[in-house]
């Protein structure tokens, strides 16, 4: 029984070069992908400003009294 077997030259594991430069690639997507994904999670729990709160006078820097 003879086994004809055609090789695959598209191989990734074959071709060092083609590999190394796609896994290069993919690295940098997955990095690039963090930093917009955490930048733009920040940005939504931003800090939305002062709020108002209700200081009672007698214990502003100038306290008023009745």
């Amino acid at each position: 029984m003879d086994q004809h077997t055609v090789e695959n030259t598209n191989d990734f594991t074959r071709d060092w070069v083609s590999s190394s430069r796609f896994l290069f690639y993919l690295q940098l997507a997955c990095i690039l992908a963090l930093l917009v994904g955490g930048s733009y999670a920040l940005f939504g729990h931003r800090y939305k400003g002062k709020p108002k709160v209700a200081v009672p006078e007698s214990s502003l820097y100038e306290p008023k009294y009745k």
